[in-house]
């Protein structure tokens, strides 16, 4: 009896050092899983700074600023783009469609591109816009968008420029339905189909539709570019680039 209490003694005992030798290995894997996230996350000890990754998270919406936005500002940037060309409001398809079986056609095109180069106007005024919204990235901003979806930089931006550039958007849309004839091509449009016999009567409001759709592309490609940094080692074309977004690469 004294041996089988000796033994069951000794068996208890040993599963207690084994519960210790678990318990501070797990609290030293711990520990060097916090180190391991404080590097990766450039807190302190890190090789990358806090500012490092604030820094190249401004880089990369500065590359989607500079290497996508300024290509919807050229001629034909939202027309012979089919990522985000500018196409007819519901409401007005069937105008485009009667119109181009009674053999107006040009004219159906031309009212198409008009709204189109009225959004490649707007967005010229985007640029200051989205650069004050990446001055102001914090630390935790840049963590939990490095960390994100493929679109977590876009979806930051367009969180923190919407508002502001429909605002800025909107009336440059309208000034330049003018400018560049819009309105003239879209009464004069409207005003054929409206004489066709046997149709029903449309007069929309343009602007709203054309604004919405203008932000829309922004922000399309906006993320293009985000997604090419994210998942294209060769779309990093700085060295800060590099070091920030192989983090993400382990996440």
């Amino acid at each position: 009896m004294d041996m089988i209490k000796k033994q069951t003694s000794l068996k208890i005992n040993s599963m207690k050092k084994l519960v210790v030798i678990a318990v501070v290995f797990l609290l030293t894997g711990c520990a060097e899983l916090q180190k391991a996230v404080n590097y990766q996350l450039g807190q302190q000890g890190g090789v990358l700074s806090q500012l490092d990754i604030e820094q190249g998270l401004r880089q990369a919406l500065d590359n989607g600023i500079q290497n996508q936005v300024t290509k919807l500002t050229a001629v034909d940037g939202f027309y012979r783009n089919e990522l985000v060309k500018i196409l007819l409001p519901k409401e007005l398809q069937v105008v485009d469609k009667t119109l181009r079986k009674v053999g107006l056609g040009k004219l159906a095109d031309e009212g198409l591109k008009v709204i189109n180069r009225a959004a490649e106007d707007a967005v010229k005024t985007a640029t200051p816009v989205f650069v004050n919204a990446v001055k102001e990235i914090t630390f935790t901003d840049a963590k939990n968008i490095l960390l994100g979806a493929d679109n977590s930089a876009t979806s930051y931006l367009q969180g923190k420029t919407q508002k502001e550039l429909y605002s800025k958007f909107n009336p440059i849309i309208k000034k330049s339905f003018a400018k560049v004839g819009a309105d003239q091509i879209w009464t004069n449009l409207i005003n054929k189909y409206n004489s066709l016999i046997f149709v029903k009567k449309v007069n929309p409001n343009l602007t709203d539709y054309v604004t919405n759709e203008a932000l829309n592309g922004v922000f399309k490609m906006i993320t293009l570019e985000e997604k090419k940094i994210r998942n294209n080692i060769g779309a990093r074309n700085t060295d800060l680039l590099r070091k920030v977004f192989a983090l993400q690469d382990y996440k």
